[in-house]
């Protein structure tokens, strides 16, 4: 399935683009999308710390994802 992914701050830098698009097999959960996209852009892997959200709401790992889900990537946030 193809889902499209939509980046914020750094992770739009590290994508080149504010949304992506990214085949993974039917019935993957978020785990194995954090997997695929480290694979794809190592600089992910250089964050502190990354979260993915699913349809407005942070995802936990087992979570399953389906072409119809709005899926966000959000970096680390400072500021003061």
């Amino acid at each position: 399935m193809i889902l499209k992914i939509l980046a914020f701050g750094i992770t739009k830098d590290i994508f080149g683009a504010s949304e992506k698009e990214i085949e993974i097999n039917e019935g993957a959960n978020v785990n194995a999308l954090k997997e695929l996209l480290e694979k794809d852009f190592p600089e992910l892997k250089k964050l502190k710390s990354y979260f993915i959200a699913v349809d407005d709401e942070y995802a936990e790992d087992h979570q399953e994802l389906t072409v119809s889900n709005e899926i966000a990537i959000i970096p680390p946030v400072s500021g003061g």
